[in-house]
């Protein structure tokens, strides 16, 4: 896990390689360990690192391999390098590492683009040709990994992080308004290719980018989860799906322990991430660090889930790290985390993200997260209205349980300048998405959406952003591609049973206690924001009034007005305040100026 940048030209100029060394200095808490550049006239790469593989200075970046004229730099994990590894030495190629990226290295000349349908993994990297001048980037299929990018006349940069790229300088920082539109009304969700900036764009997930030296570039999306019944399993029971599930669930889990430091988990006390330490138990693991998180309460609203936690650490006899943090370090940490967001995300999650990063970053380098279990196995609220839709009325159905708002309310919240009145952005972009072929029914539909939009731009980035805020990596074996493209094909009804995740709470009946499996559901719990009064009542009030604020203009007064008066009265669709998603666009964009 490490941060990864860089610059390509073809105005004629050689890679700039100031602003280069500027975006790899701004992303140090990705990679703690070291940090390199290449530049060789119009190409410069810049790389942060966090040693996972390969501790030695072989497996430094940027990898240079002289004798078959590639460069790399390379952000993730490749959890079956070592596999493929054998199979390039037997097809002849000498290694001069240990490390996974060599591996990609040799991987790309050996197979090209073609490479990335061989990992398995989480992965951004770009690689330079130095005989053609061509460079590649590519993400992993369920965009695990960030890959941001600036484009100007003549000039491509890259990096791991929107904050590097605006180091770098010379970024149009005017807002995006369709961006703006998701944010407010697809559930804080931007999609790719956009981000709130219109001068930064995303690669998008399970993607690869071939850029020519003149500039022009191909895209070639690589994978696509196929939402449809398989015919070759229509015979399959219940049982046949949850044995296969948690069959592949154990492969994901255990190629995710391919380190040569300690791995541990982040242990909520839910059922995902109980059963990533109930199969590592399973799987002979001793004395695994477990970690998990809590605040004080508020009013009637517990701040922790300790309980369950504590009952599966021993259960199966966890290194079990109980971190309790006190309001005091509430409120000092929320700017911190926003400024640490490479796009504003309003989950009050992120908070409790970064503070559990801090302290297990202390203890442990690598994590396992149960992140991702919900969007693929149907575990929300969301998903039980759409069991008997007609297919052709998905989006209309999705819409009134996920949207925050509606197209009429998105206007009332931003300045005219703002708005777009002539259109609704997120109904049209949700719509096409999910009447594409490759989804059976409208659980199938929403499922895919969630799986290859909201998943990727909402917990996946939260978790990848909040954790790498520390220099920790966390490994999500829920979202092994293996994994998903089963968990695609499993009959609905399979998935919403139980209340959701039917199919994985039945299959981790003989591993875990009960009381995990049928507790209702929970979230991070961070009762100081839900509810917001006091000191952070007053930061969000002043960022939301401040000379910026009002210079910017983005939101219409009476609105900001309305909402400071009653701050814990409205709540979004879903449940989120809807004071707290306006107060964190508006600190974020703050933050990003500073």
């Amino acid at each position: 896990m490490c941060g990864i940048c860089g610059e390509i030209r073809w105005d004629g100029a050689s890679a700039d390689v100031a602003a280069v060394t500027r975006m790899t200095e701004a992303m140090a808490s990705r990679g703690p360990d070291s940090d390199g550049i290449f530049a060789h006239g119009p190409i410069a790469f810049g790389h942060r690192r966090l040693s996972i593989i390969d501790l030695s200075a072989r497996g430094a970046q940027p990898m240079v391999d002289s004798d078959l004229g590639l460069t790399l730099v390379f952000n993730g994990c490749i959890y079956n390098y070592q596999d493929l590894r054998k199979e390039l030495e037997a097809a002849g190629y000498r290694f001069f590492s240990a490390a996974d990226s060599e591996v990609v290295i040799k991987a790309f000349h050996r197979w090209g683009i073609g490479c990335v349908d061989r990992f398995k993994g989480m992965f951004a990297f770009a690689i330079a040709d130095r005989e053609t001048g061509v460079v590649t980037l590519a993400r992993d299929r369920l965009g695990i990994k960030p890959l941001y990018l600036a484009q100007t006349p003549g000039r491509l940069r890259f990096a791991s992080t929107v904050r590097a790229l605006l180091d770098a300088g010379d970024v149009d920082t005017e807002l995006d308004r369709h961006a703006l539109h998701h944010y407010m009304s697809f559930h804080s969700v931007v999609p790719a290719p956009r981000t709130i900036y219109r001068g930064v764009r995303k690669l998008p997930p399970a993607t690869v980018r071939v850029i020519a030296p003149d500039g022009s570039f191909d895209d070639t999306v690589y994978w696509t989860p196929v939402f449809e019944r398989d015919p070759s399993r229509a015979l399959w029971s219940a049982r046949d799906w949850q044995d296969a599930l948690m069959e592949a669930l154990r492969t994901a889990v255990e190629r995710r322990m391919v380190a040569d430091v300690p791995v541990g988990v982040l242990l909520s006390g839910g059922i995902d991430s109980s059963i990533v330490v109930a199969l590592l138990a399973e799987q002979g693991q001793h004395g695994l660090s477990t970690f998990s998180i809590g605040f004080d309460s508020v009013g009637d609203e517990s701040g922790d889930e300790f309980f369950y936690s504590d009952l599966i650490a021993e259960t199966f006899d966890t290194e079990h790290h109980r971190i309790h943090i006190d309001s005091s370090r509430l409120l000092p940490a929320v700017p911190k985390t926003i400024a640490a967001m490479s796009e504003p995300m309003v989950s009050h999650d992120c908070v409790a993200f970064y503070l559990l990063s801090e302290e297990v970053s202390k203890s442990v380098k690598v994590v396992q997260s149960g992140q991702g279990a919900d969007e693929i196995l149907a575990g929300y609220d969301w998903y039980p209205p759409l069991a008997n839709i007609a297919r052709e009325h998905t989006t209309e159905a999705y819409a009134k349980v996920f949207f925050d708002r509606g197209h009429a309310e998105v206007l009332e919240i931003f300045s005219p300048e703002y708005g777009i009145a002539t259109e609704d952005p997120s109904h049209r972009f949700v719509s096409a998405h999910q009447s594409a072929p490759g989804a059976e029914t409208a659980i199938d539909a929403a499922l895919r959406l969630d799986t290859q939009v909201m998943l990727v731009d909402d917990p996946v980035k939260r978790v990848d952003t909040m954790t790498m805020a520390w220099g920790l990596e966390a490994r999500v074996p829920f979202l092994d591609h293996d994994f998903v493209e089963l968990a695609a094909a499993c009959p609905a009804e399979l998935k919403l049973a139980e209340g959701g995740k039917g199919v994985l709470k039945n299959a981790s009946r003989a591993l875990l206690p009960s009381e995990v499996i049928d507790r209702t559901k929970g979230y991070f719990p961070v009762p100081g924001i839900r509810h917001l009064h006091g000191e952070i009542y007053d930061m969000v009030r002043d960022a939301l009034t401040n000379d910026a604020a009002r210079a910017r203009g983005l939101y219409r007064p009476k609105t900001v007005d309305a909402l400071l008066a009653a701050p814990n009265e409205t709540r979004t669709t879903l449940g989120a305040n809807a004071l707290w998603q306006l107060a964190v666009l508006e600190m974020w964009l703050q933050s990003m100026k500073g």
